[in-house]
């Protein structure tokens, strides 16, 4: 189907909204993270995940549980209150709920500390250890003259999968909530391939590449010295068919030249066949 002039506007309208989607998702595990000359996976990161941690504040406790997706969005919880949740484009989401004894336990503060509005998405290679680590951020929280604008701070330590471990909640400043997670995600792609190559010979592989050049060289000069003989034939002496061959008798008699020196080798081994014999002559 073509689409007339005036119909071009009406299709703008229809797509926009997909692209503004397309837009509001600044982040995903598509792509692999590269971070200077490494390369990491994402996808192994993949899904929600729900990690927490007591605090003792007598005479009753806090848990902190921590929410987030690395990849998309949260999704919203079913059976649980709007304000007892992080409202939609939340990738992490910090939900603090205090226990005291018999009592109910009570929700006292909903945090989201990444949404993908305001994500501006950070990444560096950690410098203690092998992995990278990825920083998400939020709008402030509260939303007051005195509020702090929060973020969400994940490291990804390298381990194999005998060491891999859940993700566990660090620390949380009143601005900033670390999580800590040792995953095959923090191994870099290139570490990996480093370590499968066997170990080469440089002085050796320098010797083969410098003959490779050699024999480049050498093919190179043989197709510029017949293009530019055949060219100065043809130009010079309007030349066509074999006589475009530069030095043409030159390489007319190459194939009798081999055939002498072959025959030269020859005779010249003859003798010493016979006189391997031991001086025997035949009655």
């Amino acid at each position: 189907m073509i689409l007339r002039p005036l119909q071009l506007p009406v299709t703008l309208l229809f797509l926009l909204p997909s692209l503004i989607a397309a837009q509001d998702n600044p982040f995903d595990c598509q792509n692999r993270l590269a971070i200077q000359s490494l390369s990491f996976d994402l996808s192994k990161l993949a899904g929600e995940h729900s990690i927490s941690r007591t605090r003792e504040t007598p005479p009753s406790t806090v848990v902190d549980e921590v929410r987030f997706n690395v990849c998309s969005d949260l999704k919203a919880l079913e059976g649980v209150s709007e304000h007892d949740q992080c409202p939609t484009g939340t990738r992490a989401c910090l939900t603090q709920t205090n226990k005291k004894g018999s009592e109910n336990d009570r929700i006292v503060s909903v945090i989201p500390v990444a949404q993908s509005s305001v994500l501006q998405p950070e990444s560096a290679a950690l410098s203690s250890s092998e992995g990278f680590k990825l920083t998400f951020h939020a709008s402030s929280y509260p939303a007051s003259a005195d509020s702090q604008t929060q973020s969400f701070e994940l490291n990804v330590l390298c381990a194999h999968d005998s060491d891999a471990a859940e993700p566990v909640v660090t620390s949380y400043d009143g601005r900033v909530v670390s999580v800590e997670w040792k995953s095959t995600a923090g191994c870099s792609s290139n570490s990996n391939e480093d370590a499968e190559k066997p170990p080469s010979n440089d002085d050796t592989s320098g010797q083969g590449s410098g003959i490779g050049w050699f024999f480049l060289a050498l093919f190179l000069a043989f197709l510029a010295y017949f293009g530019l003989g055949a060219y100065y034939n043809y130009s010079t002496y309007g030349a066509t068919g074999v006589d475009l061959i530069p030095h043409r008798d030159f390489w007319q008699e190459v194939p009798h030249m081999a055939r002498d020196v072959v025959s030269h080798l020859c005779s010249s081994v003859r003798p010493q066949q016979k006189s391997s014999r031991g001086g025997y002559i035949a009655v």
